[in-house]
Order: C-alpha cells, then sequence, then structure tokens
C-alpha cells in the first residue's frame, strides 16, 4: 500500500512539474542558413555572414536533435541555393517550421557602433523603413532579375491566411527564448524585437516561417560575439526553446 502511494506521489509531482520532456521525434525542422557560395552575404572586418549563420545552424541542429527533433539543413557546407530551393525542401519534407538563420548589417559607416540587436522577423508588408532596408538586403541575392511586379505578385499570394498569424507566433516565442538565454551571459545584449517584413525566402514554406538576424556584423562588439562559439550556442539554445513554447502552445490550443 505504501509502495502504490509512494509510486502516485511521484506520478503527480512529474505531471505538476510538466512530467518527462515532450516526445518532439514527430516534428522536423528545416533550418536555412542563409546565402553561401559565390554570395557571402554581410561583410565587415575581415568576417562574412555566410560563415557564421553555418556555424550557428550546425550548432541548432544539435541542439533540436539533443531535444529529439528531427532537423533537415537546406545546407551544410558553402554553396548556394536559390530561393525555391530552399522553401521546396520544407514543403517537401512537411515541416512543422521554417527557419532561416542570417546576420545583419548596416552601410552607414558612421553608425557602426551605433546599431546593434537580435531581431526575429516574419512574413509581412510593412512601411517600417528599417524593416524594409534589411530586407531588400536579404532579398537581392535571391531574386536577381525579378521585377516589383513579379515580387508583389509573389508576396501578395501568401500574405492572407494562418501561415502568417502562426509564424507571428513563433517569432515570438523564438525571439522571447533567444534573449533570455543570450542575455544570461550577455547582459548588454539588445533585443530588437520581433518584426514584420517581406523577406521572399519566408513567401515559398507553406508553413510557420522566420527569418532571426542573430545580429549585426557590422558592429564590432556584435561580430567579436557572433563568432565566439558560447554565444553562438546561446543563439542556438534559444531558437529551440522558442520553437518547444510554441508547439507546445499550438498543441493546447488544438486541444491535445
Amino acid at each position: 500500500m505504501i509502495k502504490i502511494v509512494v509510486a502516485t506521489a511521484v506520478l503527480f509531482l512529474l505531471v505538476g512539474c510538466g512530467g518527462p520532456s515532450a516526445d518532439r521525434s514527430d516534428a522536423l525542422v528545416v533550418i536555412d542558413a542563409g546565402h553561401g557560395g559565390h554570395d557571402c552575404g554581410a561583410q565587415c572586418g575581415g568576417k562574412q555572414e555566410k560563415d557564421v549563420v553555418l556555424q550557428i545552424v550546425k550548432k541548432l541542429k544539435e541542439a533540436f536533435k539533443d531535444e529529439g527533433y528531427r532537423v533537415y539543413l537546406t545546407r551544410g557546407g558553402d554553396r548556394f541555393l536559390t530561393l525555391g530551393e530552399r522553401t521546396r525542401i520544407a514543403d517537401k519534407l512537411d515541416a512543422k517550421v521554417f527557419i532561416s538563420i542570417h546576420a545583419n548589417a548596416i552601410a552607414n559607416r558612421s553608425r557602426f557602433e551605433a546599431v546593434e540587436g537580435i531581431e526575429t522577423y516574419f512574413l509581412q508588408k510593412t512601411r517600417d523603413a528599417k524593416s524594409q532596408r534589411i530586407a531588400k538586403r536579404e532579398n537581392d541575392a535571391v531574386l536577381q532579375g525579378a521585377d516589383e511586379l513579379s515580387k508583389n505578385v509573389i508576396i501578395d499570394s501568401v500574405l492572407n491566411g494562418p501561415k502568417i498569424i502562426e509564424s507571428n507566433k513563433l517569432a515570438i516565442d523564438v525571439q522571447k527564448n533567444i534573449m533570455r538565454k543570450v542575455k544570461n551571459s550577455y547582459s548588454d545584449a539588445k533585443n530588437g524585437g520581433v518584426r514584420p517584413a517581406p523577406f521572399y525566402v519566408l513567401v515559398g514554406a507553406s508553413r510557420p516561417s522566420i527569418l532571426v538576424e542573430v545580429g549585426y556584423i557590422t558592429n564590432s562588439k556584435e561580430r567579436e560575439r557572433l563568432f565566439r562559439s558560447h554565444y553562438q550556442e546561446k543563439i542556438a539554445e534559444g531558437i529551440v526553446k522558442g520553437v518547444n513554447s510554441y508547439l507546445d502552445n499550438r498543441k493546447r490550443e488544438m486541444g491535445f
């Protein structure tokens, strides 16, 4: 009788505290390292965006696998992929979420040290000049040759519907958890927040999709951190925790 009571109490404690880790084996995450190959992305201080995002993506892959997820990388090496190739993978594999990793930059050299921060974006048109500028820089490499009408047709075709709402929720959860993890070790890390922007790499995937700008390569402090293994690990841990939170909330909303 005592054994039964003890076992019941232990079970109650497990349930009350959230229980064992959720089974994530049915969840596939597609992670996209921005740029690659001939497209170096942002460059400053002898460092290239394509290199640091690949380093972070590899750590992110391991962090997701440690939580039981299945993971697929759009690129595991230094190669260029078209817009269609990056998002087609997520749809073909029926991923739960699509996450594109980038490093930010500005053109105004006089403001290199003034502009910093970690930001998470979801697909949406916006009048915000900063979001438009960042999206244009990232879009240029994947939309070479496309005219403005074609670009607008592409983005207008997906701006309505549940994908945008879910992507916004995912972005909020991921940004919150990234900052929580990073600030534990880097208290001065700046929270750039969640922002809407017309990133075309997010258009093609018909599932919750976000783009994370992990810091400004043009800012000397953030550039040094971006290539630091410990900082990369904190970014990865935060993203995974954010996805955990998003999927758990989604299950509760659906009554699972």
